[in-house]
C-alpha cells in the first residue's frame, strides 16, 4: 500500500500527485520551504493531507532551525508558520493544523522561560522541559516535541478516516453504483480516505458496491488519482466526464453520491473541488442521496455560511492547457476558481468521526464538535 506522506530523517517524505497515475514517484522535502510549494502546487492535496504536510512542514522547519535562544526559535516559528499559511486558503484543515502546532509550540516556550502550561503541553518522553536545562537542552526538546506532534497528527487523521468509514458505511446502498467527484481517498488524506474510505469500508462490510468517478476537470484528480486508487484496491471503478453525471442519474444508475469537503461552514455549506455544487443540484433533481465525510477539522464553526469561505483562484493556464499542451486558442480568457459551495440545503448527511450530521446543520454539527 503506497503512503500518501510520512515524516523521516531525511524530510517529509510524500508521493508526487503530479506524476500519477503514470508513475508512482515519490519526493522527499528538505526544508520547510520544500514542503510549502508541495502543497502550493498541489504535489499534495486533499484538505486532511494538506493538514498533516503543513504540520510536518512546521516541524521540519523547526527541526532545521539555527535558534539559539528561546526568542529567536518563536521569530523561526512565526517565519515558518507564515510561509505555510500562504500556500492554499480554502482547505481549513492547513489552518487547523498550523494552529495546533503553535500551541504546543507556545505551550513548550512558555514552560522554557519558567512559567506553567495550563494545558499540560508536555515534551516527548524521556525529554523532560527541565526549567534548569540550558537553552540549548530546551531547544531540543521544543523541536522533538513538535517533530512528535506532526506524525500525531497523521496518525489520528488515519483513524479518523476509518471511523468516518465505518459511520458512512451504513449510509451507502447494498449493491449500485456510487458516483465520487474529485479525490477523497488516501491520496487526499494521511491514509484511507474521507470519501473513498466510506466506500472502502462498505465494501469491507460486505457491500456490492461499484463506483463512477468523474474526471474532474481541469486537473482530473478524479481520472488520475480515484480511479487509480480504486483500481489498485480492486473495487470496481468507471471514469466518466463531469457532463455525464446528470445523463447517469435520470437513467436511474447512480445510488448515492459521496464527496469530501475542504472547508464547511457552521450552517452545513460545503466548499468542495469545483463541480460538485452540479452535481448536487443534480443529485436532488433525481432524488438521489448527497453525501460529504469530512473530519471535524474540516468544519469552520467561526463561518455562519458558505458565502464567508474563501475561495481559491487559480492559473488560467490549468484551463487552457493539459500538461503543458495549449487545449484553446491562444491567449484566450478563463477562470479556474478551484472550489464552489455547496448550500446545506443539497446535502442529505455530513458523515464525521464522531457520528453522522443532518440538518438543522447548525445544532448536529455544533454538537458533534462539542
Amino acid at each position: 500500500m503506497f503512503k500518501t506522506i510520512e515524516w523521516t530523517d531525511d524530510g517529509v517524505r510524500m508521493i508526487d500527485q503530479l506524476k500519477l497515475p503514470t508513475q508512482e514517484v515519490y519526493v522527499t522535502c528538505r526544508t520547510y520551504e520544500e514542503v510549502a510549494e508541495a502543497i502550493r502546487s498541489m504535489l499534495i492535496r486533499g484538505a486532511p493531507a494538506i493538514g498533516v504536510a503543513a504540520a510536518m512542514g512546521v516541524a521540519l522547519g523547526v527541526k532545521n532551525s539555527g535558534a539559539r535562544t528561546i526568542p529567536e526559535l518563536r521569530a523561526d516559528f512565526d517565519k515558518i508558520a507564515d510561509t505555510i499559511s500562504q500556500t492554499r486558503p480554502t482547505a481549513v484543515n492547513l489552518f487547523w493544523a498550523v494552529k495546533r502546532m503553535r500551541e504546543v509550540c507556545e505551550g513548550l516556550l512558555t514552560v522554557a522561560r519558567g512559567g506553567t502550561c495550563p494545558d499540560d503541553i508536555g515534551s516527548p518522553p524521556g525529554a523532560p522541559m527541565n526549567r534548569g536545562a540550558t537553552e540549548a537542552e530546551k531547544i531540543a526538546v521544543a523541536k522533538a516535541r513538535l517533530i512528535e506532534e506532526a506524525q500525531r497528527i497523521l496518525a489520528e487523521d488515519i483513524a479518523i478516516n476509518e471511523a468516518m468509514g465505518r459511520h458512512g458505511a451504513t449510509l451507502m446502498p447494498d449493491s449500485g453504483t456510487v458516483l465520487t467527484h474529485c479525490n477523497a481517498g488516501a491520496l487526499a488524506t494521511g491514509g484511507y480516505g474521507t470519501a473513498l474510505g466510506v466506500i472502502r469500508a462498505a465494501v469491507s462490510a460486505g457491500k456490492k458496491i461499484d463506483v463512477f468517478a468523474d474526471e474532474t476537470r481541469p486537473f482530473l484528480q478524479g481520472a488520475r488519482l480515484t480511479a487509480w486508487e480504486l483500481a489498485k484496491d480492486g473495487i470496481p471503478v468507471t471514469l466518466i466526464t463531469d457532463n455525464m453525471a446528470g445523463h447517469f442519474m435520470k437513467l436511474g444508475q447512480i445510488k448515492a453520491v459521496i464527496v469530501g469537503a475542504d472547508r464547511i461552514a457552521a450552517n452545513g455549506d460545503v466548499a468542495n473541488k469545483i463541480g460538485t455544487y452540479s452535481i448536487a443540484v443534480l443529485a436532488k433533481e433525481n432524488q438521489i442521496p448527497f453525501y460529504v465525510a469530512a473530519p471535524l477539522s474540516t468544519i469552520d464553526m467561526s463561518l455562519t455560511s458558505g458565502e464567508q469561505i474563501p475561495i481559491e483562484e487559480r492559473s488560467p493556464a490549468e484551463v487552457t492547457h493539459w500538461a503543458g499542451v495549449p487545449t484553446a486558442p491562444e491567449n484566450i480568457a478563463a477562470r479556474h476558481p478551484a472550489f464552489d459551495v455547496t448550500p446545506h440545503r443539497y446535502v442529505t448527511a455530513i458523515i464525521t468521526e464522531r457520528g453522522i450530521a443532518r440538518e438543522p446543520y447548525t445544532e448536529s454539527l455544533k454538537a458533534l464538535s462539542a
